[in-house]
């Protein structure tokens, strides 16, 4: 749709649902920023708006049981912040919306669909920026990180088709200068019934001491990633995965690597995310999801989920998830298009299989060596 401008400009893709630190977030972003003016935000605010129904909670911690275990309860509540409000109200940052450098796409929490969709609506945000980041609404930034980040993904050997991805660390201990990286390169197939066997990435070893220039590594997490912009039209956001919370980073990872893309852990984190355990009761999409269609709790969200996700498992390559037995459950509608958001032809699927050590059909991952070592250039 647009021609990539070359400025060194950075388009950042933030997916928030409820989230009250996405106007800090945006603050944080433009504020230790080298460049603001090169920023481009494309938000997807999911909110409940306090119109035609009350707000709630998530589910809230309220004591203990007689058996030791937390009680909780959901409770009325006001709308949310409107975060983007918060950053173009504020006289440091009004200038950048001024300016047409935020664009936002606002949804009621109702008719949200789950991460994934709202990162693929978020991506149609993108304007011809250089570079495209994904991050997530509740973050802390070290200074100077956008031009660090672009300095790191052209030291990459497979620049410009390199990645850089990782965890980011949480705010404790977070400082202004940033903290060693850590490498994507441990997997395991989930034992959770919700999860449906489907692979879990975490980090492994971290860098120590000088490193000539970042090493590739595994995996792809989607709470985080660095790219040039060419990504998003050859790795384009799969808009056939409403309401799935897991599977999407398996997905976007053997994608990019079949699509001739290698994935690169940075040396430093230059963001720092805040990890949410559930006792804080902050809302959660499934929530919404469950009291939209009338079943409260994360159980409805999480039968919808599981018909869905066998739409990644059959692209993977998961032996027992094939086209013949989705379509014999009558389930055949989740493979639509499936052809345009499917592995690449640049590399094999069974080469990426190898290079990772997963094994499908015994639900298995090996060690890789090769990428907690930073063997790989």
């Amino acid at each position: 749709i647009f021609p990539i401008r070359e400025d060194d400009s950075i388009f950042i893709s933030l997916a928030s649902f409820r989230d009250h630190l996405l106007g800090e977030t945006m603050k944080e972003a433009f504020g230790r920023a080298k460049h603001p003016d090169r920023l481009f935000v494309g938000a997807v605010v999911q909110n409940c708006f306090g119109v035609e129904y009350t707000c709630k909670t998530g589910a809230q911690v309220v004591g203990k049981d007689k058996n030791g275990r937390d009680m909780t309860k959901v409770s009325d509540a006001p709308p949310d912040a409107n975060g983007v409000a918060e950053f173009c109200e504020d006289n440091d940052y009004k200038k950048y919306c001024d300016a047409g450098q935020i664009r936002a796409l606002y949804v009621n929490e109702t008719e949200s669909l789950g991460p994934a969709m709202a990162r693929y609506y978020a991506s149609k945000l993108w304007g011809g920026e250089t570079f495209f980041v994904q991050v997530d609404a509740h973050l802390k930034f070290a200074q100077d990180w956008d031009a660090k980040y672009i300095a790191e993904v052209k030291a990459a050997k497979s620049y410009p088709k390199a990645v850089l991805s990782s965890y980011p660390p949480g705010f404790e201990g977070f400082t202004e200068d940033g903290t060693p990286g850590a490498r994507l390169c441990w997997c395991e197939f989930s034992q959770s019934d919700v999860e449906d066997h489907i692979i879990r990435i975490n980090t492994g070893a971290r860098y120590r001491g000088d490193v000539d220039r970042p090493k590739q590594v595994a995996f792809i997490a989607a709470g985080f990633f660095f790219t040039r912009a060419e990504f998003l039209t050859e790795v384009p956001f799969d808009p056939y995965l409403p309401w799935c919370f897991m599977g999407e980073e398996i997905a976007l990872s053997m994608r990019a690597w079949t699509n001739g893309w290698d994935i690169y852990a940075p040396r430093l984190n230059l963001i720092a995310h805040q990890y949410r355990p559930g006792r804080m009761g902050l809302p959660k999409f499934w929530g919404s999801v469950g009291r939209t269609f009338g079943k409260p709790g994360p159980g409805f969200s999480n039968r919808l989920q599981k018909v869905l996700i066998k739409r990644i498992k059959h692209m993977v390559g998961y032996p027992d998830i094939t086209r013949k037995s989705i379509e014999d459950e009558g389930e055949g509608f989740i493979l639509t298009d499936l052809e345009h958001y499917s592995l690449g032809t640049t590399r094999e699927r069974d080469d990426y299989l190898k290079l990772t050590e997963i094994d499908f059909n015994n639900l298995k991952c090996g060690h890789m060596q090769w990428c907690n070592q930073g063997d790989l250039d």
